[in-house]
């Protein structure tokens, strides 16, 4: 059976602003039916590390706060802390960065919870029996929360093809033993022939996993490797690769395993929202963003976060690929696989596949534009 996702363009006119059209599809999509009064609702995003522009503008979560509220509801804004090192690793300063980065109340009309405690420690266990994952690990406040709302920044990601509602979920609702558990197994190599001894890696590890050894080649630790990936962006000469056919298929399936235990019991009081906008090559984790790979696009909603991701994909591969950007655009580029054009080790579709699979939700899908 084919799920409803509704859609807007970033078209306006002096009649309907973009956050009028917003409202319009909010209200479209039944979004006031997702919790009733005085229901404390989580409206999880990625507030963006220090550096990164690409992540949402804080003005649409304060309709988006202006609506949740207009239907009786009691919102506030949440993420959990960050496996890696960097400006949102643990609460006080991942409030400062989120802040920082224009979420204040004064903005967006919401208080600003950490989902996951200090330190990222603070969490519930959530029993799914999955293929991977026995008990799921989530941030207490999230599954505290009586209603759910993704709202995630939908760009490429370095691991898993592209993040979207099932990354912003699964990943981003997870605490910190959440996380390790879904990045073990997920630990890169260094090639040694273009490793040129640099240290950038060393400098960027959160673990101390990382030293320069024989003729100054850098060298992994994989007992004290967390797998989080940074030193793969990190690295200037592409000397730190993931073993992809072995590493990838599993960290996809085990996100999904954890989106399905952040949805338990709550089918009916979740909803996703895409913001396929600034579609940048890699996640807002990083403290920088590459050009846009495509136009900005809209924004979709749904509550089915498999077919708001598919429809997400479609989209942006149905339009050409931007000058400048990081993917080759001399060449027709309608149609093209835009996340497999920036990861070609990546199989993206895994996460759908599986999470279909596994009842989250349908790749089959119909299109309402509002």
């Amino acid at each position: 059976m084919k799920s409803s996702v509704y859609f807007m363009d970033l078209r306006t006119s002096p009649k309907a602003n973009l956050f009028a059209k917003l409202e319009n599809l909010l209200n479209a999509a039944d979004f006031s039916k997702t919790f009733k009064k005085r229901d404390l609702v989580a409206v999880k995003l990625h507030f963006g590390e220090l550096g990164n522009t690409a992540f949402i503008r804080p003005v649409y979560l304060r309709k988006i706060v202006e609506m949740v509220k207009k239907a009786g509801g009691n919102p506030f804004l949440t993420d959990a802390n960050t496996l890696y090192a960097g400006t949102r690793s643990d609460t006080p300063s991942h409030l400062t960065t989120a802040i920082q980065n224009g979420f204040a109340y004064s903005v967006v009309e919401a208080p600003l919870v950490i989902a996951d405690g200090l330190r990222g420690r603070t969490e519930v266990p959530v029993k799914i029996e999955g293929k991977h994952i026995e008990t799921a690990y989530i941030g207490t406040e999230i599954m505290e929360a009586d209603a759910y709302i993704s709202v995630a920044h939908f760009k490429g990601h370095e691991l898993s093809g592209f993040g979207g509602a099932i990354k912003n979920t699964g990943m981003g609702c997870a605490s910190r033993r959440g996380k390790l558990e879904q990045h073990s197994g997920v630990s890169p190599k260094v090639k040694r022939k273009k490793c040129v001894g640099c240290g950038d890696c060393i400098e960027h590890c959160s673990q101390g996993a990382i030293a320069l050894v024989d003729e100054k080649k850098a060298v992994i630790d994989e007992e004290k490797c967390i797998g989080c990936g940074e030193c793969i962006l990190i690295c200037p000469n592409s000397a730190i690769q993931i073993q992809w056919a072995t590493s990838i298929p599993t960290f996809l399936e085990k996100m999904v395993e954890y989106t399905l235990a952040v949805a338990k019991g709550r089918e009916k009081k979740s909803i996703y929202i895409n913001f396929i906008t600034n579609v940048s090559p890699a996640c807002d984790c990083v403290d920088f963003n590459d050009a846009a790979i495509v136009r900005d696009i809209g924004i979709v909603i749904s509550k089915d976060p498999v077919a708001a991701d598919q429809a997400s994909v479609d989209l942006v591969n149905s339009e050409p690929a931007l000058s400048g950007s990081c993917i080759d655009s001399s060449k027709d580029t309608c149609g093209l696989d835009k996340f497999k054009a920036i990861y070609p080790q990546v199989e993206w579709p895994i996460q759908l596949e599986y999470a279909e699979k596994i009842g989250l939700g349908s790749r089959e899908y119909e299109l309402i534009t509002v």
